[in-house]
């Protein structure tokens, strides 16, 4: 089959444009398949940020472009079985024989027009990164979408474990507001921990920056002077994945302190770093929101908290009890299993070709 991917924001090297590289991956195998992008170094450098083989994948005209003509969209798509988009709350009209229609995101001011009903009737099935997702889509679009949950890298190498907590994530002030990933909220709950007596531990925030947020970024890191925090800088994921090996505990906050019934999508939709941490045996302390509810086991594999006090606890808990913390890390290296990307090319083929 002839299959052509399209992910408009390709060059943001973020979680969705992994999932979309991964199904382009995915089916290059058996398939004829194109990413419609003009610019070939942005392929690569999401290939090679997230390890993904696209030896088979070829690059098209992105002919979603505006500088691309409507009718030779048209006439261009028609050439293909299938055509799979990332939306950004709006669907394309292609003239391919099947559209399926990925969403990442709530999008909770999406105006349902005419002309997005009459589009939506040539969409053959629409799928989301999670069950988080899906409970706001399905309502938006007045849908009954699918979830796949995105692969992750969940087979990591567990090394000698250090004192020390984790967190990852891309560092964005534009656009969406200081702190989206609420990387400040937890450099303030670390550095309590420290002045209320907590010794021998280290906070790491490693996060992905570009150049547009780097005055805010050094505004964060004027806040940890003194104090065991330390943050890495765009690492590739050989060096990400070092890290992980050795971190014991692993946070996340996406989320906290926000309206999420008028701002769903300032929650993590799913949490692919959280996933890769516990893939290395890292036991995630990680905020009761959003696709977090959906990967860790509460008591089990990991801890869930809804305040700052629930995560000061179970964090200082886990740094007092060394049988537990090795306990919830085999579980959370055994939970992660459940999203690795054969899991993921299965589901995704089962959506493409029933």
């Amino acid at each position: 089959m002839r299959i052509g991917i399209f992910d408009p924001y390709l060059d943001d090297l973020g979680g969705g444009e992994k999932y979309m590289i991964s199904i382009a991956s995915c089916l290059s195998k058996k398939n004829d398949v194109v990413v419609f992008w003009d610019n070939p170094e942005d392929l690569k450098n999401v290939s090679e940020r997230f390890s993904l083989d696209i030896s088979r994948v070829k690059l098209a005209k992105n002919i979603f472009s505006s500088r691309y003509s409507f009718f030779g969209r048209l006439i261009k798509s028609s050439k293909f079985d299938i055509i799979v988009v990332l939306s950004d709350g709006s669907i394309p009209l292609v003239l391919s024989k099947k559209l399926f229609i990925h969403l990442q995101q709530p999008f909770p001011n999406l105006k349902m027009s005419l002309n997005l009903i009459l589009k939506k009737l040539r969409v053959s099935s629409f799928f989301c990164n999670s069950l988080f997702t899906k409970s706001f889509i399905d309502k938006e679009f007045n849908i009954s979408s699918s979830v796949v949950y995105p692969p992750v890298d969940s087979n990591l190498k567990k090394g000698n474990k250090e004192n020390i907590i984790l967190h990852v994530g891309r560092f964005r002030a534009q656009n969406v507001g200081y702190d989206y990933k609420k990387q400040e909220v937890m450099v303030d709950i670390f550095k309590k921990m420290v002045d209320d007596g907590l010794k021998n531990w280290k906070l790491i925030i490693a996060v992905g920056l570009k150049s547009e947020d780097e005055e805010r970024f050094r505004r964060l890191q004027e806040k940890t002077k003194r104090y065991p925090i330390e943050f890495m800088v765009n690492l590739n994921n050989g060096d990400l994945h070092k890290i992980y090996s050795i971190a014991k505990i692993y946070w996340h906050a996406s989320g906290y302190g926000e309206d999420l019934d008028k701002k769903p999508e300032l929650a993590e939709h799913f949490g692919i770093s959280t996933v890769e941490a516990m893939g290395a045996g890292v036991v995630p302390v990680v905020i009761n929101l959003g696709g977090q509810r959906e990967i860790v086991e509460d008591g089990k594999n990991g801890y869930l908290w809804n305040t700052k006090q629930e995560l000061i606890k179970k964090t200082i808990e886990l740094t007092k009890d060394n049988l537990k913390l090795k306990r919830m890390s085999d579980e959370a290296m055994n939970r992660s299993k459940i999203f690795s990307k054969d899991r993921f090319c299965k589901d995704i083929e089962s959506i493409f070709f029933k």
